[in-house]
């Protein structure tokens, strides 16, 4: 037959103290950072990371409420930047570089938001990926 635990008595003060909860997240400042743009037909995706490279916050058209062929337009990828940069600039962001990746309708709305935020652009660059030589092509009908 088991035995049957004993019950534990525990002291205000324990309780008190394992009760305890962090009211306040720390806050980081972030002085410079890197914002990626990927924007593809059908959505605008947007990334900041800071200077080492590990992500603060993200945001796409999708999670800002556009539905179908509308995540694709420029007025949801400027949207989308605008409230991915919004948080990060009252974090203390001041200089950022951006890269730019794909050749979506959102591109130039999307840098045009970011011109537009108290962040100075310090480096703009295209990082789509271009096909240097291209698929191999299907092998020829025979008659």
């Amino acid at each position: 037959m088991a035995k049957a635990k004993p019950i534990r008595r525990y002291s205000s003060y324990s309780l008190r103290r394992n009760r305890r909860i962090r009211l306040r997240k720390n806050i980081r400042k972030i002085r410079k950072g890197v914002i990626h743009v990927q924007a593809s037909f059908s959505n605008t995706i947007v990334t900041i990371t800071d200077a080492r490279g590990s992500v603060v916050i993200w945001d796409s058209a999708g999670a800002c409420g556009f539905k179908g062929r509308r995540r694709g337009t420029p007025f949801a990828a400027q949207t989308t930047t605008q409230n991915a940069i919004q948080p990060v600039v009252h974090k203390g962001m001041k200089v950022a570089s951006v890269l730019i990746k794909g050749i979506g309708r959102g591109r130039d709305a999307a840098l045009r938001a970011i011109f537009r935020s108290r962040v100075r652009v310090r480096l703009i660059r295209d990082i789509t990926p271009m096909p240097h030589n291209g698929c191999r092509p299907p092998q020829k009908r025979r008659t």
